[in-house]
């Protein structure tokens, strides 16, 4: 394991002086590589905290490229970055925030052959894309490569996060999913209020943390969502699905 230097000592002392995190737990996040799959309003909201929190390697992945509409919640872009392709950008303003973490940009998009390659060499996947169809694809590598994954979804003023262990005994993202249907309306048709994506990206962030540096109990196995019309936050436990497609075909 890595062992922090004096500056680095003093650049993440309060997370240091948290008896939840203490020095093993700052040096377990700057030996950890995470994947986040997605630079959106999600992805903006969680890598800023990933970053200056400490972790040690990230890896983004994003094909999109930045258009006027998404400044509203993507506060990682500029006017003058309209054009450019996220990953590429986010990578460039996170490297000002933190130069010691080691960050790359993979401009693709996250099909079975991109993530079967990145999933199984990182320690946490961070699932901050827009379709059902990849997060379902996400899940299915996660748990190939028995790799942890925090899932955030955010649409209109609601909200939700969750987060798999993929160890085979609990459930997975698809035994959620397999409850509703695809999104048939995008944030372009539905709308999308600029905080929320900013609250519930810096929830994924703080699962995160916790994983990685064992603080806390995790979201393993749970459902929190989120109303901001009401500000109300609720809890739900996600059972394993007997015949989940993907968790029961892997670990039966």
């Amino acid at each position: 394991m890595k062992t922090l230097t004096r500056e680095q000592l003093i650049r993440y002392n309060r997370h240091i002086v948290l008896p939840a995190i203490d020095l093993e737990g700052q040096e377990q996040l700057l030996d950890s590589h995470v994947l986040v799959i997605g630079a959106g309003g999600l992805g903006c909201a969680a890598l800023p905290y990933l970053v200056s929190s400490g972790v040690g390697k990230i890896t983004v992945i994003d094909a999109d490229i930045i258009e006027a509409s998404n400044l509203q919640r993507q506060p990682l872009f500029t006017e003058q970055d309209i054009g450019n392709n996220k990953a590429e950008v986010a990578v460039k303003r996170l490297k000002q925030l933190n130069s010691e973490c080691q960050l790359t940009a993979l401009n693709q998009w996250a099909d079975e052959a991109v993530l079967a390659k990145h999933v199984d060499a990182c320690n946490l996947v961070v699932d901050c894309c827009d379709n059902l169809a990849t997060r379902n694809l996400i899940n299915q590598q996660c748990l190939a490569a028995v790799t942890p994954l925090v899932s955030g979804s955010a649409i209109r003023f609601e909200g939700q996060v969750a987060a798999f262990k993929m160890d085979g005994k609990s459930p997975c993202y698809q035994c959620l999913s397999s409850l509703f249907g695809e999104q048939t309306l995008s944030c372009a048709e539905s709308g999308v209020a600029a905080p929320l994506v900013g609250t519930i990206g810096s929830m994924q962030a703080l699962e995160v943390i916790k994983i990685l540096s064992g603080a806390g109990a995790p979201l393993y196995g749970q459902l929190l969502m989120f109303d901001g019309l009401s500000a109300d936050w609720q809890r739900f436990k996600i059972a394993r699905h007997p015949h989940c497609p993907a968790c029961s075909a892997i670990h039966p």
